[in-house]
């Protein structure tokens, strides 16, 4: 505490006062110093913004991360409205154990070999006091009969249990959805997009027929889709990844490709068509209508928490978090403007009412009635944290009244008459998530090139960075060359791509169509 002595103590008071109104003028030029400007460094200003914004922190575990309940809460609203989604679809929730024997692992080829070198492997079940009296360790007769693998994901124990869930084709189709965590050793992580461990769900679904799996496949690309344009606010590309993309042991990885701020992709969702691999590496048949005894024919697909890493670099800005009204935890905060108890509680009779009706609505609101903040330091706070709309009300606006309302996607307020604002703020809800959209795919389009020659490729890729459409001969060894000396992988082949003769930019080779090629996370 600083004490000021100037004459008598009632003058000390009022510097004091005044010191304090000043400082509090100031805030948000104080927390947008602390957040790196995107311009100056995207990487280190996603950083900041991760963590200023209360979304998450690094943890003592190398690699892992603490998901604050801010950020928690964000990721509920994204997990409640896919659940419901996954449910109108027909699908159940259900839970497999976190380990998994290794032998599993070596029933498919290409799925061991695509998760080996990131798998945690547990290999003792016990600990004991270290003789030298130096905390615990390892105790060596406690070592395991075979190692277990901590989920990197759940094909191999999922499939071992449908076998004794499948006899006949009465039995089809099994359509399982799982909310879990999950173990990939990553050596180079940041919150979110990258982690060691993170949240996510998989389904895992069990069919008669290829038709059905393929079925199943395409329309869980699409509700993912679906999810990211009218809910996250983010457009995205619906396509196929080419054979050196597709997630181990699938036989067709569909996924969407998102574009960030930075004219970096970022891979969103995917959805796999396994065939019968795993139904073959497991012995998983049926007895067909006909008789006969088949092999199973599958479908696995996910999205994971990196969703939470697209939703702040698609959106959002150097003061702070932009949140799309059907995501943000809280949609609406109405901050008093106050220095007595007095014109508080006048306000709260005046602003309550509104909160109420709101809420009716199926809006969240927030009434921050703090008195150990002033309203300049609410107002920066609640910009940090991405909040749609801030409702602010002092005493002459009860008087007139009015209320101020700002909109945080593009910082603009207005003056809006009380017994109107309720429907005012709705649709501005409405318009806040389609800008939001709107904003992010002008983005897209600008960023969106075609390229005929490698030099011109490169040259965008360098200068302006974002999706690049061109030809490519389609071998996976051009495809290897083409990332090795650019950095550039294809994220996918496009539903909608239309077909043209063209050349492929590196080897010059004939191709019949553009393939979406970007820098990525």
């Amino acid at each position: 505490m600083i004490s000021i002595i100037i004459g008598s103590n009632l003058f000390t008071l009022q510097v004091y006062k005044f010191i304090q109104i000043y400082t509090n003028t100031i805030p948000k030029r104080i927390m947008a110093k602390e957040i790196t400007s995107r311009a100056d460094n995207y990487s280190q200003w996603y950083n900041d913004l991760v963590i200023k914004a209360g979304l998450a922190d690094n943890s003592a575990v190398r690699g892992c991360m603490v998901i604050k309940p801010y950020g928690y809460a964000i990721w509920e609203k994204m997990q409640s409205i896919l659940d419901k989604k996954f449910k109108e679809t027909g699908h159940s929730n259900a839970y497999f154990p976190l380990f998994i024997p290794k032998s599993f692992f070596s029933k498919e080829a290409d799925h061991v070999e695509g998760f080996a070198k990131e798998c945690a492997v547990v290999t003792h079940y016990r600990l004991k006091n270290d003789p030298n009296g130096k905390g615990v360790v390892v105790d060596d007769d406690a070592k395991l009969e075979e190692e277990l693998i901590v989920r990197p994901t759940s094909e191999t124990i999922i499939w071992n249990t449908y076998k004794s869930w499948i006899q006949s084709y009465r039995d089809l189709p099994i359509l399982v959805n799982q909310w879990a965590n999950v173990v990939r050793w990553e050596m180079r992580t940041r919150l979110f997009l990258r982690t060691a461990e993170f949240l996510w769900q998989e389904g895992h679904t069990a069919h008669a027929t290829k038709e059905e799996a393929i079925e199943e496949t395409n329309k869980m690309v699409h509700v993912y889709a679906d999810f990211a344009e009218n809910y996250m606010a983010v457009p995205v590309i619906i396509g196929n990844k080419t054979a050196n993309e597709r997630f181990a042991g699938a036989l067709d990885t569909l996924c969407i490709e998102a574009l960030m701020q930075d004219g970096k992709a970022l891979q969103a969702g995917t959805s796999h068509f396994l065939g019968q691999n795993f139904a073959k590496a497991f012995d998983v048949k049926f007895a067909s209508k006909e008789g006969s005894l088949d092999y199973v024919w599958a479908s696995s697909w996910g999205v994971s928490t990196r969703l939470m890493g697209a939703l702040v670099m698609a959106h959002s800005d150097d003061n702070g978090l932009v949140l799309p009204p059907k995501l943000a935890p809280i949609q609406v905060v109405i901050v008093p403007i106050f220095n007595k108890a007095e014109q508080l509680s006048v306000i709260s009779e005046k602003v309550l009412p509104i909160k109420k009706q709101l809420e009716a609505r199926g809006i969240s609101v927030q009434f921050d009635d703090r008195d150990n903040f002033k309203p300049g330091f609410k107002f920066a706070e609640h910009e940090l944290k991405g909040i749609p709309v801030r409702i602010a009300i002092g005493p002459r606006d009860v008087d007139n009244n009015t209320l101020e309302i700002a909109r945080r996607d593009t910082l603009e307020k207005k003056v809006v008459a009380s017994d109107t604002a309720v429907d005012y703020i709705v649709d501005l809800l409405n318009d806040i998530q389609k800008g939001i959209y709107d904003k992010a795919f002008k983005y897209r389009a600008e960023h969106t090139f075609k390229a005929d020659t490698y030099e011109e490729f490169k040259q965008i890729l360098d200068e302006k960075g974002g999706f690049v459409l061109a030809h490519w001969d389609g071998t996976p060894e051009t495809e290897t060359l083409i990332k090795e000396e650019t950095k550039a992988t294809i994220r996918c082949i496009p539903f909608d791509n239309p077909q043209e003769n063209g050349v492929c930019i590196r080897t010059g080779k004939p191709s019949t169509q553009r393939v979406l090629f970007a820098r990525a996370y």
